[in-house]
């Protein structure tokens, strides 16, 4: 059993949840974890009921803090529970086969995160080393879920949490995974200590990535460094400016192309940092980015592939809109719960 997670039932949710007559919602029909069994078993039986997909939320920003960036990316998770367990079942879409497992348990380094100035070297290199706690945490609780041979739709903090992701995936399957991101950073800095964005070279440097794939990420954005240490690894990326400037490229032919060269013998991770989203509530607003529709049909594309193995979905960060929290939740939630149907009915025409 971890002791990294929290675990929910339905209870849990009631407060984000709301009922109308004649009309079954998803919290009605997603299932909940037993919450006595241990977790290695209670995952591999929920998988032999039919459930494919795993929610799980991570509520921090302590890596984008780490990244000497603003903080906000905690409320994520909870804007789009409020949003997603109220949408109706039809016959498009019904999230029967999906499990809210729950969140990782990471408060105590968060409020410890807190405390910390990321201005001043010393409590910056805290910062990191918070990150790295938290790198364990959510590696250990999704290890279990790719053990079970599920998939995972992980949501909220920031884009630190890629490298825990992989690392699970990766050892699960005893084999490096591939990753195709669509973010405006290619979030490979050098290795400093663990923050937001540094977590593909860090996996790169351990063995858990393969292949990787940077849809969308803005030449004005990258340090020279950034984009020789990409190169050098030998991995590629597809420009902003290139997609939405000169568009000498369509975003469909880039993601079709792109994932085709992605392999079946190894599994794919599909990455959405949100602020590629122009106007998207986020650590690092941007009104140079895609549009919310372009975001959704990257994601339903990357989920036809067959060896795709989760979704990841992180940095929104509700409290920095400018109208403020409540409109962040609204808008937050209205967006990655249509990346998460995106990833589901992808799924369903795979």
């Amino acid at each position: 059993m971890s002791n990294w997670l929290i675990r929910y039932s339905e209870a849990d949710v009631q407060s984000f949840t709301t009922s109308r007559s004649n009309e079954t919602r998803f919290w009605q029909s997603i299932s909940y974890l037993d919450q006595s069994a241990p977790l290695n078993s209670a995952l591999k039986d929920a998988a032999e009921f039919g459930i494919r997909y795993v929610l799980l939320g991570i509520n921090e920003d302590i890596g984008p803090r780490a990244n000497c960036g603003r903080g906000g990316a905690t409320q994520g998770w909870q804007a789009f529970l409020k949003r997603f367990l109220n949408l109706p079942c039809n016959e498009f879409l019904d999230p029967k086969s999906v499990l809210l497992l729950g969140e990782v348990n990471c408060d105590d380094l968060q409020t410890l995160g807190n405390t910390l100035d990321n201005t001043r070297p010393k409590d910056l290199a805290q910062l990191r080393s918070l990150c790295g706690e938290l790198d364990e945490r959510v590696a250990e609780v999704l290890k279990s879920v790719f053990d079970a041979g599920l998939e995972a739709i992980v949501i909220g903090g920031g884009h630190n949490n890629c490298y825990p992701i992989l690392k699970a995936l990766s050892t699960s399957e005893a084999k490096p995974c591939n990753a195709i991101n669509f973010d405006p950073h290619a979030d490979f800095r050098a290795i400093e200590g663990r923050h937001s964005g540094n977590g593909f070279h860090y996996a790169y440097q351990d063995g858990y990535l393969h292949d990787y794939h940077v849809v969308g990420m803005h030449e004005q954005k990258n340090n020279q460094t950034i984009i020789s240490s990409l190169t050098n690894a030998g991995f590629t990326y597809t420009t902003y400016q290139t997609l939405q400037v000169m568009r000498s490229r369509s975003l469909t032919s880039d993601c079709t192309h792109s994932l085709a060269r992605f392999k079946i013998d190894k599994p794919l991770g599909i990455e959405v940092d949100v602020d590629a989203i122009s106007g998207m509530p986020v650590s690092a607003f941007t009104n140079c980015g895609f549009s919310v529709s372009d975001a959704e049909h990257f994601v339903y594309l990357g989920a036809t592939h067959s060896a795709s193995r989760y979704l990841h979905l992180c940095e929104a960060a509700p409290a920095t809109h400018p109208n403020g929290l409540e409109q962040g939740i609204t808008e937050a939630g209205q967006v990655l719960s249509g990346l998460v149907c995106s990833y589901l009915l992808g799924k369903q025409q795979g």
